[in-house]
Formats: structure tokens, sequence, C-alpha cells
């Protein structure tokens, strides 16, 4: 009876130090968004993800947004490709928080986001820096090789099961001083999770994405910096000497 009784209560004090690092977690978040939200100057934005959150459409967090938009402040980057423009957030913070003359490329498969992005887009008053690319990533990734583009910036926050796949177009595309920012490579924690304990319909991202980890910290061309911001970001620039 007593054991059972102490691991009753191992399991309380397990779940109350839980929740005690979630509310702290979240009680800091607070704190650093009074200090800085990118978002304060922009009011337009605060609407728009609103209105992605409330139809469920993937926004960049809160972390991600200073980041980027940091990045946008010190690199003023002049050609930008995202890969994944969903309803257009983060390209109008890009395009709105760098102070350069920048241009957007920016790829969407879903059909259905295509119009509503080139409306937010022409409403934030960015539609002449960023032009908006329809179809599946890979081929026009491998398009835009073909026209011998190389970009200063690569933000990729798509399918992440394509991530792996991808890495070799993105790799050409990179300009030899630009910089690759990854989204969403922690998987909520669940990278860190062996395979089987991994819900079924989760296993194949969770697969592709500690591909695409590897990939990134093993390649001799690359150098990659995981910062467990956010839902994990990682930066990523070419080796200068391989």
């Amino acid at each position: 009876m007593r054991i059972k009784e102490n691991e009753g209560k191992s399991l309380a004090s397990a779940r109350a130090a839980f929740e005690y690092e979630n509310l702290r977690d979240e009680r800091m978040e607070i704190f650093l968004e009074s200090l800085i939200d990118p978002l304060d100057s922009l009011p337009y934005l605060r609407d728009l993800e609103k209105i992605c959150l409330d139809a469920y459409v993937p926004v960049i967090r809160k972390p991600t947004q200073r980041l980027l938009s940091f990045e946008m402040r010190h690199l003023k980057p002049k050609r930008i490709l995202e890969v994944g423009t969903a309803l257009g957030f983060s390209a109008i913070l890009m395009a709105k928080t760098n102070p350069a003359d920048c241009r957007i490329d920016t790829i969407e498969s879903f059909d259905e986001r295509i119009p509503k992005a080139a409306k937010h887009f022409e409403e934030a008053g960015v539609s002449g820096q960023i032009h908006l690319l329809h179809g599946d990533a890979g081929d026009l990734l491998q398009d835009l090789i073909g026209q011998g583009k190389t970009y200063d910036f690569i933000f990729l926050d798509a399918a992440k099961g394509q991530y792996p796949v991808w890495l070799p177009l993105l790799k050409k595309l990179l300009d030899p001083a630009g910089l690759l920012m990854t989204d969403n490579i922690l998987m909520e924690g669940d990278i860190i999770e062996p395979h089987f304990a991994i819900p079924r319909r989760n296993r194949t991202i969770h697969k592709r994405i500690r591909e695409y980890l590897k990939d990134l910290t093993t390649d001799p061309e690359l150098s990659t910096e995981i910062l467990p911001i956010g839902d994990g970001i990682a930066l990523t620039v070419k080796n200068t000497n391989p």
C-alpha cells in the first residue's frame, strides 16, 4: 500500500512540476512580448494574425515573429524566398520590417489560400514587393533554379515531410552569404521522442524532420544552429571553406 501511495505522490509531484514549467513559460512569453512585439506598429498584421488563428490556418508564433523581424532589420536581405505562404502573414511581416527595398518570392500550393493571400498583400500595401507563386513547391524550386535565381534569405515553413526532399534545392538557391531559417523543427517537443511513442499519423513527419535535422547538421557544406524558441528554429548558412 505504501508503495502505491509513494507512486501516487511521485506522479502528482511530476504533474505539478510540469504545470509549473508550462505556467512559467507562459509568463516568460508574456514578459518578453511586453518588451518587444513587432506587431505594435503593424495593426493590420495583428488583425491578420487573429484571422489566421480563428480559421485554424498556421501562423508563426510570437518568438518566431520577433526573430524574423530582427533578421530583417539586421540582415536587410534584398532577395527573399518563402516556402509556405498560408494567408501571407510572415511575408507581410518580412516586407514591413525590412528597411531594404526587398523582393519576396513566396510559394503556396493550396488553391483556396492564393486569392486570400493576394488580397492581404494588396490591403497591406506590399503587393508590389511580393511575387506569389502557386503550385507544388518542389516543381517551383526547380523552376527558380532553372532561372538562375539565388536568395539572401530563405524562410521555410511548409509541409514538414518534404523538408529533406527540398534541402538540396534550397542549397542551390541560397546565396553563399545567405541565411536559411526553418520553422517548426521541434514538433511541439515530439522530436526527442522515440518513433514508437509518436502517434501513428505523425510518424512519417517525425521521421522526415529528424532526417532533415541530421542533414542540416552533418552536411559539410552547411553550418546550422538550433534555437529552442517557438516550436524550434534552425538557422543555416553555407560554409565558406567546406
